[in-house]
């Protein structure tokens, strides 16, 4: 049995990685920081999830500044 296969094509979006190069190195570097400074087992967890989240606290500081 020979079947007809369609042609499929990918509606892929192919961009510039270079945000995901800046996320890397601040997460990196961030990461580095909150494990530099924790003091507990604990607090280095917590500088683990402070590091995957940075750009968060990165925009807040912004607007607090700017308002």
């Amino acid at each position: 049995m020979a079947r007809n296969r369609e042609k499929v094509k990918c509606k892929c979006w192919h961009r510039c990685g270079g945000c995901g190069g800046v996320y890397g190195l601040g997460f990196i570097g961030a990461l580095i920081y909150y494990i530099q400074t924790a003091t507990s087992f604990w607090m280095g967890v917590l500088g683990i999830l402070k590091a995957i989240v940075w750009p968060a606290f990165l925009v807040y500081e912004l607007l607090k500044f700017l308002a």
